[in-house]
């Protein structure tokens, strides 16, 4: 069996995740390739830069990517991992979505994403799902890792690493930031059942396998707030797209939209989950059960 294991991961995080899912998988010709822009993005960030780049992430404006030297022209499985940015797929991987090269090899072909984010991943892998299948692939099994840590936490935190470069405790009692190294290590109890999937050339059940383990859930309260959140992306990167036609311009409206969002995430988005939880989620609790069960399946679209 030929497996392509593709990613691109600015703080190794998420090849760490990678390796371990794939541990003691060496009886197949794996090709591991890390794939990056012309033009990288920097890490760490300075909050201009990390902000800059919301209106591309969600609009998904490809960027020029080095060349990617794959062994083969055809894979029998294709291993994807990538990080959601600004509720949608990185600027790297919508890029790679959008390469000829790399679509021709998803053709006929069985996909597992790898996710590694904060602890929103929905509508980014809902991208990821369409513009795998418009390219005649098909998507067998997911994996999200999160940052398990109080939502605002895990964003104040998130900053810390981003903009400082280290994934490190904020004040030396705040939770180090990005997936646990628990969760990391515990990556490794996904290798067999990915294994026995290779092994037997069946991916049909995978899913099933893979949630069996327990480790993958979706909060009401974020799944409320990404589906309301993507909404309010959506017309500031148009704003920003439309009206920053000058540097100076743009520059104004990213900064409207950084203090909009932390005003948003910090003070507006409680008390909305909170009214959320008390007054709608009992009424709608077997709907939300039912999407919760359609997100994690590999149907997402």
């Amino acid at each position: 069996m030929k497996l392509l294991v593709i990613s691109y991961s600015q703080t190794g995080q998420l090849n760490e995740l990678i390796d371990n899912c794939i541990r003691g998988i060496d009886t197949v010709d794996i090709d591991r390739i890390e794939y990056k822009p012309v033009k990288d993005f920097p890490f760490p960030w300075t909050s201009d830069e990390f902000f800059e780049t919301m209106p591309e992430s969600v609009l998904e404006v490809k960027t020029e990517l080095e060349e990617i030297t794959y062994k083969h022209d055809k894979y029998d499985l294709i291993i994807l991992g990538y990080q959601p940015w600004f509720l949608s797929p990185s600027v790297p991987t919508s890029s790679l979505l959008q390469e000829e090269s790399f679509l021709a090899r998803v053709k006929d072909t069985p996909v597992i994403t790898i996710i590694g984010a904060r602890n929103m991943w929905i509508n980014s892998q809902k991208s990821v799902s369409k513009r795998i299948a418009a390219a005649g692939g098909k998507i067998v099994g997911n994996i999200p890792f999160i940052d398990t840590h109080n939502n605002y936490v895990s964003a104040f935190t998130i900053l810390h690493w981003m903009l400082k470069g280290q994934k490190t405790r904020k004040w030396g009692f705040l939770p180090k930031p990005g997936v646990s190294d628990k969760d990391i290590e515990g990556a490794a109890d996904y290798a067999p059942i990915l294994k026995k999937a290779i092994q037997d050339n069946d991916f049909s059940n995978l899913q099933t396998a893979i949630l069996k383990l327990g480790n993958i859930s979706i909060g009401s309260g974020i799944l409320f707030v990404e589906t309301a959140g993507r909404r309010v992306f959506n017309i500031w990167a148009g704003l920003i797209t439309r009206l920053g036609d000058k540097p100076a311009k743009r520059r104004m409206l990213v900064r409207l939209y950084k203090y909009y969002l932390v005003v948003a995430l910090f003070f507006i988005a409680p008390i909305v989950v909170t009214v959320f939880r008390l007054l709608v989620l009992p009424f709608v609790y077997p709907m939300i059960n039912k999407r919760k069960s359609y997100i994690c399946s590999t149907k997402l679209t």
